[in-house]
């Protein structure tokens, strides 16, 4: 099983600590308190209803704990793995109480991040032979970012900057505020300027094929191209390999599956989607009795 950083399992204990008192609340699941022997003994498996990619076993996993230490979860794959329907993902021993108290909450985190691993597989297999990477944004869930950007890894992604600090990214509004004649070229010269750069990366938004012409001079480490049509797109490429071959190229706005492809192929080095985060839906898992303890 895929390890979770110590930033990510952090960020999944945190969010954990909100879940299960909201689904727990403070008198615990009555239904089974009313219903269920305190020593009856189960396993469960977690079973795909679908194809996909999966992600999220090493926080459905805490859930688990969190809710009883004694609860055996014994993952079947690892994340990242190709699953299809019927597949076994995990299995679930112990107080049958106890997982029932768990279940809602582990099959929400691993339904999500499942899901987003399986939107960003699509994207990826789309551009497949190309030598291009697909790239998240910061379009994600608040609270649970570093965790849709673990699934995006697991569908076979590449994490864009985590945030605002850990990356310089000169998009149009940071733009409209610098005055003079060239301030795309200049906000690259103010990046690099600036002290508390240490060493990042700078990268910088363009809307036009005149603003490329502009900052290439600069040199910045990669150019966002957002909203060009494919046939700016290959004139930028172009421009690029005359004047700064370093420079990476990333497209974005309004990329979607089907218009994928094309866009890989002008030669762009990066495509960033914010769709894989912000729009993938729920991957279908369900929580089958297997039998006693």
């Amino acid at each position: 099983m895929m390890e979770l950083t110590a930033a990510e399992e952090s960020s999944a204990r945190s969010l954990i600590s909100l879940a299960l008192p909201e689904d727990l609340g403070e008198f615990g699941d009555r239904t089974s308190l009313a219903t269920i022997p305190a020593d009856t003994l189960a396993t469960v498996q977690f079973l795909a209803r679908n194809t996909g990619v999966v992600a999220g076993l090493p926080v459905a996993r805490l859930v688990c704990h969190a809710v009883d230490t004694h609860l055996l979860f014994i993952p079947k794959l690892s994340d990242g793995s190709h699953i299809t329907r019927g597949t076994i993902l995990a299995t679930l021993s112990g107080s049958l109480r106890s997982i029932l108290a768990a279940e809602r909450t582990a099959l929400n985190f691993l339904q999500r991040l499942t899901g987003v691993a399986t939107l960003t597989r699509h994207y990826v297999d789309a551009v497949a032979g190309l030598p291009v990477k697909i790239l998240d944004t910061r379009k994600t869930t608040p609270g649970w970012r570093l965790l849709e950007k673990y699934a995006v890894r697991m569908g076979g992604g590449t994490n864009h900057r985590v945030g605002l600090y850990d990356a310089i990214l000169i998009k149009d509004n940071h733009i409209a505020g610098i005055p003079g004649p060239t301030p795309v070229r200049r906000s690259v010269e103010l990046a690099r300027a600036y002290p508390g750069n240490h060493g990042l990366s700078v990268e910088v938004e363009v809307d036009s094929f005149a603003q490329l012409q502009e900052v290439l001079p600069a040199k910045p480490e990669i150019v966002l191209l957002d909203n060009m049509t494919v046939d700016q797109l290959r004139a930028c490429v172009t421009l690029r390999n005359q004047l700064a071959p370093a420079t990476l190229l990333e497209a974005s706005g309004g990329i979607t599956l089907a218009t994928l492809r094309t866009v890989a192929e002008t030669g762009v080095d990066r495509i960033s989607v914010g769709a894989l985060t912000h729009s993938a839906p729920a991957f279908d898992i369900g929580l089958d009795y297997s039998g006693g303890g």
